[in-house]
Formats: structure tokens, C-alpha cells, sequence
């Protein structure tokens, strides 16, 4: 048996001038993309808008639009325009100073809050100006990163326009990114609040439980900034399997009277947090609560008498595997005429319907077919009309890029207003009667248009990106490839990345980058430049990325497949793929085979080499939540049920260490408060317990997501060289 600490070195001399060019690639392509992002200022009135473009590394120009004409004029000023000069500095991006960093002080920390609809960048800015990338910040996404006072971090799109710049402080900082430069909050404590109070004030609903201990979790700081000695970090952790309080809902009457709710209907609630928020009805009738029963297959959504207290049913949900409460639990109350819309995968598919509040039963289903609701983005009420996003409606399209549509209240009506072969994303006018579209592909770069609300005519087409520049600097174009997955009918989509200057005549080792999280699906559908996937691909390499079945978006029966199941993650699938995708790429090596993920995409990394050694030979596993016993209850009760059983174990790699066949890099941050870090400890001992030769790094004073470090990501780009090109 060997266990080796793993350490930083380059297998071989030859491949230095790969890693050079890997490590230069964010630099090297950062502010190519130009006339790729566009942010409306509407004038008065709502009929004309005017935005800021960028036309080139330091030049931009302004656009006036008039929406009814389509008219398009360009300028260098606002004043040119015709516009006031101070209508720029209404909108104007807050503007910081770029530079090294200069010091470095107090140990500290920065929070960071992504309310744009994309994904973000983070780089750190180091004393020699180099930008070490310190990988990204999903869309509608928090992450805390480590840093110290005066270190500098600048935040870009994922085509590498400069977004804002922030400095670390002696203390935590929470800054929010919208678009709009970075705007600072502060952390303060949340008050208990009752769980609701009717409208004219005769009664209050207050939500009660009995105290629960709650796991706790110790981290340890082994190399603090301010001190030899090691600190802790006492962190409470609620894992799977774990009591949970069974809050009571309790009317308390203005003259002081106390009714507790009936708990017969919501027994065995999930609430981690031990508290259930009510929405009371306009007349003050009734109020409305959910209960998710723990096990995640019955959710409903229950109506409480405010005078009698007596609990009625108004929604139902049942499931034989899961409901998926975190991501489809939708809902909008049309209290006006006593109705409610709701989300819901009965039959196989998210689709929205309407319910009659009063009796408890569906009028009808709205939307239907084999196709997704994704996202809705608006309830017309006075026209009873809903606006949202959804996917696969053409067969001809890739079925995860999403479609702007429209659909009356009765189920009539449904239109598509999008037309390109894209991912779309949508910014309605103030008055709605127009939007701008703005789609792209992972082998696109982004088209904005300006259409019509009514019936989604084009207007004019706005802006075209540009991204001449950042493939004349190296950046290789994804591209898109399908086959069939096990079934031999489903199709399975991803994306394939090749060096920059690949020679079709040699053979080139593949990479997976996995992350299988049922949450989501995680193959690129938008256009960004990738800067992980395309570092390793950099070293000689072929990257591929692809959502094979238990992900997300394809319907119920597709994303079942995780249940109680984890550790398939799609495998079955992504050989099949991989081999597909070789057969006219004759340049792939099937026999050199590597994988890499962090967190889920951890688990699935070190999986890949317990159950699937005759395909993996290679696999680095950053931050894995190897075991779902061991991490935090609300994502595993999710997908592995309730109460926790032997399905727990059979997906569990430390069950299965004795398994492991490869080349296994295990990465963990000691300060992670995402997955517990024992997690990966675990799976060390097991390994060490079976004699397994594999290699182990722990890094100091990192959280989650190590690998995404300068040191960590550097150390997988330098494991999968030595492993798979020797």
C-alpha cells in the first residue's frame, strides 16, 4: 500500500511550454468578445431606449433604437444622440481601478452574490499583475472566497469583459454583482418573525416546535494569517438522517385565545429550519401553508380555517420517487377569482396547472406536451396570460435551450416568441410591449434582437458579438456533439473541446469534466469562454463535457434515474458518448481516459474509477460528497430519500474503496463548510485500509471548491499529464 501527499512538479520538461500557454490562456483571451452584451436605458414614454456597446478592447459606441420603427443609429457620445449627457451617468458602471496587488494584510474574507442571469468569472489579481483565475460564480449563485486585506479581485463575463473590481478589507465583506459595478451589503442578523399575520389584524399565526439538537460540525484552520496555533470553527450541519423539529401552526385570537392547527395533514414535515410560513387569503378566511413530508413524496399545499383552525387539502403532489421540491415547487395565487397556478411533473413533464382554490381540485392543465416548463416570468392577470421559458420543444434543437412563450389561462393560445437556434435570455420593455433577446450556443457567440411582445416579430437585430479576436488568440471553438445513451433512444448531448493547435495525425488522451448534480444539467448552452475546460485541453488533451440520464430538464422518467442511485451519475451514458464521439475523431484515445469533478462532481470523479476502471484510468476528485450520509441533509434527502437506507451505502465511494482500479488525486480544502471535509478524510482511511496506492492533498486555509485554486488547479493539470501522457 502507498499513499503519496501529492506534489507540484511538471512530469516532464517537454510539456512546460504547454503549461505555459495553459496558464496564459485566461489573460490571453480576456476582453476579446466585443458587441456581445447589451444593457437598455428606456426613454420615457417606453418607445426607445439607447445602450453602451463595446466595439473593441478600449472602445465603445452608443446605439439609439426606436422600438416602433426598428430605426437604428450609432454614435460616440450620448450627445450625438440627441440625448442629455447625464442620462449616462444615471446608468453608469461602477468604475474601479485595476491594479497588482500592492499588500498583503489582515487574514480576511470576501461574499459574493451573483443576481445576473449568467454565470461570472473570478480571478485574482497577484503582485506581478498576473490574473490567476479562481474558477466562477453561477447565475443567481453565493460563494465565499478566502483572501487578505489589499489583495485585489477583479470579476469579468464569461467572455472576459471587465465587470467591477474589488479590494479585500480587514473585515468580511458582501458584495452583490448585478451588472451595475459591486454593491456592498451588510450582514446583518435575522429576527424571528411570526409565521404570519391576517390583513385586518384579529389574529396572528405563529409557527412553534420543540428544540432539536442540531449536528455540529468542527473545522479546523491548521495555518492561520494571525497565529502558530491552530483555530476551529463550530459549524451547525444538518445531515441526512438527522431529527428534525415538527413544527406547529398555533392561532392566537386578538383576545388572547389560542388554537393550535390539527397536525393530521402535516405530520412529518421537512423544515430543517423548524418553522412553516402561511399566505393568508384577502378576506381573511383562511391561510395557506405547505407541507413537504419528509422523504420528498408527498407535497401539499394545505388551507387552515383562521377561526376554527380546521385543514383542508388544496393541492396534492405524490411521487413514487421524488418530488422536486427545490427546483419545482412554483406557484402563483390569483385570489381574485379564487384560483391558484401551480407547478407539477404528474405527468411526466413540468408543466403548470390551474387549481380551484375552494374545492381543491384542478380546473385544467395550461401547458403540456413533452417539453419542460422552465421558468415563469410573468402572470398578466388582467389578460390571464402567462409568460415563461421552456425547452425541447423542437425535435430539430438542442432540447436545453430555452424558448420565450406565452399561453392563456385556459390552455389555448401557446405561442413560441423566439425564434433563433440558441439559448435565449429575455429583458422586457417597461410596458412590456417589447423584448430584447439576446441568444447564443456553447459554438455561438451572442445575437441580441429586438421583437415584438404580441407576437415576437422581429424588429431589428441590435447587436451581432464578435469573438474574431479571442479565436485569433488561441481559444478553440466547442463543439456540439449527440448520441444515443443506453436506452439506444434518448439522446444525449455535450460538447467537445481540442487543443488549440491539434494535429489530426496524433492521438490525444480524452478528460471528462463531470458534475452529475440532479439539481441541474451542466454541458455549456451558452456562449463563454470555458477557461477550465480549455486550460486542460491546452496541455493536449481532448475536453468533453456532457449531462447524461438522473440530470435535469428531460422530462421525469430521464431524471429518475438518480434515485436512490447517485452513484450511476450517468456512466452508462458517457461511455457510450465518448465512444460514439471517437469513432469519426480518430485523434481520441480510448485507451487514455481521465475524469475530473468537484463537490457531486467529486463523487461522481472517484466513481468513475470503483465502477468503471475499464474505461477511466485517471481521476481527480476535488471536494467530493463521497458519502451522502455525510453531507448536508436538504440535497441528499433530495435525490436518496428518506429514512436514510442501504441505498446510502451502495452509493457510497467510502463503502466501496476497496473497488478502486486507476490513478485516483483526491483534493479537499480543510475549511470547507459545503461538504463536510471528514467526507474525504473518510474515504482516505478506507483506501489506506484496503492498500490502495493513491494520491492525497489537502489545502490549507481553502473552502470549498480547492481544485479551483492556483495550487489545486494547477496540481490536476500536472496529475492528469503525468497519468495520462507519460
Amino acid at each position: 500500500m502507498t499513499v503519496r501527499i501529492a506534489i507540484l512538479f511538471l512530469a516532464n520538461t517537454v510539456f512546460a511550454a504547454d503549461f505555459d500557454a495553459a496558464l496564459d490562456l485566461p489573460k490571453r483571451t480576456e476582453n476579446k468578445v466585443f458587441r456581445d452584451r447589451v444593457k437598455a436605458n428606456w426613454l420615457s414614454g417606453g418607445q426607445a431606449f439607447w445602450y453602451r456597446v463595446q466595439t473593441g478592447p478600449d472602445t465603445h459606441e452608443f446605439v439609439l433604437i426606436d422600438a416602433t420603427s426598428g430605426t437604428r443609429r450609432a454614435a460616440d457620445s450620448l450627445k450625438a444622440l440627441g440625448l442629455p449627457q447625464q442620462e449616462a451617468t444615471k446608468t453608469s458602471v461602477l468604475k474601479v481601478e485595476l491594479h497588482p496587488t500592492r499588500r498583503t494584510g489582515e487574514d480576511s474574507g470576501l461574499k459574493f452574490i451573483n443576481k445576473l442571469g449568467e454565470d461570472v468569472d473570478l480571478f485574482w489579481i497577484n503582485q506581478e499583475g498576473e490574473h490567476v483565475r479562481y474558477g466562477g460564480i453561477r447565475a443567481g449563485t453565493e460563494r465565499e472566497q478566502h483572501t487578505f486585506e489589499g489583495h485585489v479581485w477583479l470579476i469579468t463575463s464569461r467572455t472576459g469583459e471587465h465587470l467591477a473590481v474589488v479590494e479585500g478589507a480587514a473585515q468580511m465583506q458582501t458584495l452583490i454583482i448585478d451588472g451595475k459595478g459591486l454593491t456592498k451589503t451588510k450582514n446583518k442578523p435575522k429576527k424571528p418573525e411570526p409565521a404570519g399575520k391576517d390583513p385586518n389584524g384579529s389574529c396572528r399565526v405563529t409557527s412553534e416546535a420543540e428544540s432539536v439538537p442540531k449536528r455540529q460540525v468542527t473545522i479546523v484552520e491548521s495555518s492561520p494569517q494571525d497565529g502558530l496555533q491552530p483555530k476551529t470553527k463550530v459549524i451547525d450541519y444538518i445531515k441526512p438522517g438527522d431529527p428534525l423539529p415538527k413544527p406547529q401552526l398555533v392561532i392566537t385570537r386578538a383576545d388572547g385565545q389560542k388554537i393550535p392547527v390539527p397536525r393530521n395533514l402535516y405530520e412529518n414535515p421537512f423544515s430543517p429550519e423548524g418553522r412553516l410560513d402561511v399566505t393568508w387569503a384577502p378576506d381573511s378566511r383562511e391561510f395557506y401553508f405547505d407541507y413537504n413530508q419528509r422523504g420528498h413524496q408527498l407535497y401539499r399545499i394545505l388551507a387552515a380555517n383562521a377561526q376554527t383552525g380546521a385543514v383542508r387539502v388544496v393541492v396534492e403532489e405524490t411521487s413514487k420517487t421524488f418530488i422536486h421540491y427545490s427546483g419545482k415547487s412554483w406557484r402563483h395565487w390569483l385570489h381574485g377569482s379564487d384560483e391558484l397556478i401551480w407547478m407539477s411533473e404528474r405527468d411526466g413533464w413540468c408543466h403548470l396547472w390551474l387549481y380551484d382554490v375552494k374545492t381543491g381540485q384542478p380546473k385544467h392543465q395550461i401547458t403540456k406536451g413533452q417539453w419542460p416548463v422552465r421558468e415563469v416570468l410573468h402572470v398578466d392577470e388582467a389578460n390571464r396570460q402567462l409568460w415563461f421559458l421552456a425547452s425541447g420543444l423542437s425535435g430539430k434543437e438542442d432540447p436545453y435551450h430555452q424558448h420565450l412563450c406565452r399561453v392563456n389561462l385556459d390552455g389555448s393560445g401557446f405561442q413560441q416568441l423566439t425564434a433563433g437556434d440558441g439559448n435565449h435570455r429575455i429583458e422586457f420593455s417597461p410596458k412590456r410591449d417589447f423584448f430584447i433577446d439576446t441568444y447564443s450556443r456553447a459554438d455561438q457567440a451572442p445575437i441580441t434582437e429586438l421583437r415584438r411582445s404580441s407576437d415576437g416579430a422581429l424588429i431589428t437585430v441590435m447587436e451581432k458579438a464578435d469573438a474574431t479576436a479571442l479565436l485569433a488568440a488561441g481559444w478553440t471553438l466547442p463543439e456540439r456533439f449527440v448520441a444515443k445513451g443506453r436506452d439506444g433512444k434518448t439522446d444525449i448531448h455535450g460538447i467537445i473541446i481540442t487543443p488549440a493547435k491539434l494535429d489530426p495525425a496524433k492521438k490525444y488522451p480524452i478528460v471528462e469534466d463531470i458534475y452529475a448534480g440532479p439539481h441541474g444539467a451542466f454541458a455549456p448552452k451558452d456562449f463563454d469562454r470555458q477557461l477550465r475546460m480549455h486550460q486542460i485541453a491546452e496541455l493536449g488533451f481532448i475536453v468533453v463535457k456532457l449531462d447524461g440520464m438522473g440530470t435535469n430538464h428531460r422530462g421525469k422518467a430521464f431524471h429518475d434515474v438518480c434515485w436512490k442511485n447517485l452513484k450511476d451519475a450517468g456512466f452508462p451514458d458517457r461511455k457510450i458518448w465518448i465512444t460514439e464521439a471517437a469513432k469519426t475523431r480518430p485523434w481520441m484515445d480510448l485507451n487514455r481516459v481521465g475524469i475530473y469533478g468537484g463537490s457531486a462532481g467529486g463523487q461522481n470523479a472517484m466513481r468513475a474509477l470503483l465502477d468503471h476502471h475499464d474505461f477511466y484510468q485517471v481521476a481527480v476528485a476535488d471536494c467530493g460528497c463521497h458519502d451522502n450520509r455525510m453531507d448536508k441533509i436538504w440535497w441528499n434527502e433530495q435525490w436518496m430519500g428518506w429514512p436514510v437506507d442501504d441505498s446510502y451505502k451502495h452509493s457510497s465511494n467510502l463503502e466501496d474503496a476497496a473497488k478502486l482500479q486507476g490513478h485516483l488525486l483526491l483534493i479537499v480544502g480543510e475549511l470547507d463548510t459545503n461538504v463536510d471535509p471528514a467526507s474525504t478524510m473518510q474515504v482516505v482511511a478506507a483506501l489506506q485500509k484496503a492498500g490502495k496506492t493513491f494520491d492525497f492533498m489537502p489545502i490549507a486555509s481553502t473552502g470549498h471548491g480547492a481544485a479551483e485554486t492556483p495550487y489545486g488547479s494547477r496540481l490536476r493539470m500536472d496529475f492528469l499529464v503525468r497519468h495520462l501522457k507519460p
